[in-house]
C-alpha cells in the first residue's frame, strides 16, 4: 500500500484533469461522511436543542429569511 507521502507526489504530477476528478472524488466523499454524521446525531437526539431554540426564535418572529 502506498503511503500517504507517496499519495501526495502522485497528485502533484496529475494531469489538470485528473486531478480534478479527483477533488471532486474527496469533496463526495466528504459530504457522504458529513451526511452520516448528522443523520446518527439527529436519530440520536443530538440536534434536538437546536431545533428546540430555531423554533423559539421562529414563534418570536426572530427568524431572518435568507
Amino acid at each position: 500500500m502506498l503511503k500517504v507521502d507517496e499519495i501526495k507526489e502522485a497528485i502533484e504530477v496529475l494531469p489538470e484533469e485528473d486531478y480534478i476528478q479527483l477533488r471532486q472524488w474527496f469533496s463526495r466523499k466528504d459530504w457522504g461522511k458529513w451526511d452520516k454524521q448528522i443523520e446518527a446525531d439527529s436519530e440520536a437526539g443530538k440536534l434536538d436543542l437546536l431545533i428546540r431554540e430555531a423554533l423559539v426564535e421562529k414563534a418570536k418572529g426572530e427568524i431572518k429569511e435568507l
